[in-house]
């Protein structure tokens, strides 16, 4: 009889580095679970011992090897992971901690260790959990002992805030960009139709006109205070954890204000519990980013509804627009139904940290482990919608024929009667709201508009009602009336498209 012999644990090893090197980048992958028999075997070959030190005499069992590994996730931090750990090597070997042969080992394997992840020739390791320790292992094997040396005065706890808040911070800096492309796509198509007449909507009925122009740029002022809390956002997280420790700082003379400054933070967190136990700065910018959707929402609905049969005010590039499996006639406006849908994503990932962070105490927990999945995907769902509605903005042809045709549909002036008998009649306004109802109704029954009432048909329900009453009804008249700061005229229209492009592109020359 003979015994089968198993595969030495090196084999299976390179099986587990070969997965590794092969998973998706974006995407959070499992390995497929190992059975687990009644005593819960750990997994052969795993060398996670290695990273607790002696207090652990075996590895972790398969399902918690399982949950516990970030890698999958975290490997997108691995820029902001090697930028702090040089600036932590380089204050090391300032502070006389570190010498400086093992700083420079240090600093050479770290920049090899990101060229080599940048061009997609390094092998991550769910053994070795995430990010952190992944580089941190490879480096051992190019720099030898030093790289035992650089987690000297800090724990994974400061470590991942670190990185964290440096990448949420380079988001919001890639948000500020966005939006503000976004704001000019609008200016621009602003500028064009500033005079261009449209139904304006209460309750999405037809209640008084407005410009094209004047409508796009209520976007612009949306998205500008996006772009503050964004700026916000920025300012208040731009703390550097690094040199927390675990939660109670360390007793190494380190100088925290040099590695601050060497990263770009402002200062130095304040407190070391807090440092690294705190997502505000992550809670705050899907907060943000929920905002952002909601906006892109909302015009995406309003292109949907515009691009319809009934309203038929706007038309999508082929490029941006689908057919019909079964019906040939069909044009649906997927990428603006799609950047709708895509705001439930964004409000999912806000609501998911929120419930994360709500029931833990100080400092650390392996819960916050599960921040950065929400805060990834909120990211790239937002890039590709603030993309996808910035086309189609920039793209987009308006039937400004149709428009103007649609602006005095519903007796959309009938506000400006009632201003003209309280301006010119000096009646008091609940009268003239009376006044100007009874004429709708009139003209309602006649099947016309307020301008082709007869003088003698207004004069039945108001006599004091003179000609000049016809110089501020229909939609050209009610636009050009609306002279307010802030309102739709033509003239204020221009004047505001100017301003919003001193105040958010930070330029005077039209485009």
């Amino acid at each position: 009889m003979t015994t089968k012999k198993a595969k030495p644990p090196a084999a299976k090893a390179a099986k587990t580095k070969d997965r590794a090197r092969t998973t998706p980048p974006d995407f959070y992958v499992l390995a497929p679970a190992r059975p687990l028999g009644k005593r819960n075997r750990a997994m052969p070959g795993h060398d996670a011992s290695a990273i607790w030190g002696g207090r652990f005499g075996q590895g972790p069992a398969a399902v918690l090897e399982q949950i516990n590994a970030s890698i999958d996730v975290d490997r997108k931090l691995y820029v902001q992971d090697i930028a702090a750990s040089l600036a932590h090597a380089r204050m090391l070997a300032q502070a006389g901690i570190l010498s400086a042969p093992d700083a420079r080992a240090l600093t050479s394997g770290l920049k090899q260790i990101e060229g080599e992840i940048g061009r997609g020739r390094f092998s991550f390791r769910h053994a070795l959990e995430d990010i952190h320790m992944n580089i941190e292992s490879r480096l051992g094997e190019i720099a030898g002992e030093a790289a035992g040396r650089l987690h000297t005065a800090r724990s994974r706890n400061d470590q991942v805030a670190t990185d964290f808040r440096l990448w949420v911070r380079d988001a919001l800096d890639a948000l500020d960009s966005q939006l503000k492309g976004l704001q000019a796509a609008l200016i621009k198509r602003a500028e064009r139709h500033a005079s261009a007449l449209m139904p304006g909507y209460t309750h999405l009925q037809a209640a008084q006109p407005v410009t094209l122009g004047h409508h796009l740029l209520a976007y612009v002022e949306m998205l500008g205070r996006d772009r503050d809390r964004a700026r916000d956002c920025r300012r208040r997280l731009n703390e550097c954890p690094l040199g927390s420790g675990a939660l109670a700082g360390t007793s190494f003379p380190i100088d925290r204000n040099a590695t601050a400054a060497a990263l770009g933070f402002d200062r130095p967190s304040a407190n070391s519990l807090d440092a690294v136990s705190d997502r505000d700065f992550a809670i705050e910018y899907l907060a943000t980013a929920a905002l952002v959707a909601m906006h892109l929402s909302r015009l995406g609905e309003e292109i949907v509804l515009w691009s319809s049969g009934h309203f038929g005010f706007v038309r999508l590039p082929d490029s941006l627009t689908t057919g019909s499996s079964i019906m040939p006639q069909k044009r649906n406006p997927d990428a603006a139904e799609l950047v709708r849908a895509k705001a439930g994503r964004v409000f999912g990932a806000l609501m998911t940290l929120l419930a994360v962070m709500k029931g833990l105490p100080l400092a650390y927990a392996k819960d916050m482990q599960e921040d950065k999945e929400p805060v990834f995907d909120a990211a790239r769902t937002l890039d590709l919608c603030l993309a996808a509605t910035t086309r189609m903005v920039a793209e987009a042809k308006f039937d400004t024929d149709r428009m103007k045709a649609a602006a005095g549909h519903g007796f959309s002036t009938a506000t400006d009667l009632a201003d003209w008998l309280v301006r010119v009649l000096r009646l008091p306004f609940r009268r003239a709201h009376h006044v100007a109802g009874k004429l709708v109704k009139r003209a309602e029954t006649r099947k016309c508009g307020l301008e082709d009432l007869s003088l003698a048909d207004m004069r039945q329900v108001e006599p004091g009602i003179t000609k000049d009453v016809f110089r501020i009804l229909g939609p050209g008249n009610s636009v050009r009336s609306r002279v307010s700061l802030g309102g739709t005229a033509p003239a204020n229209v221009k004047r505001a498209a100017a301003e919003a492009r001193r105040r958010f592109l930070g330029s005077h020359k039209k485009a």
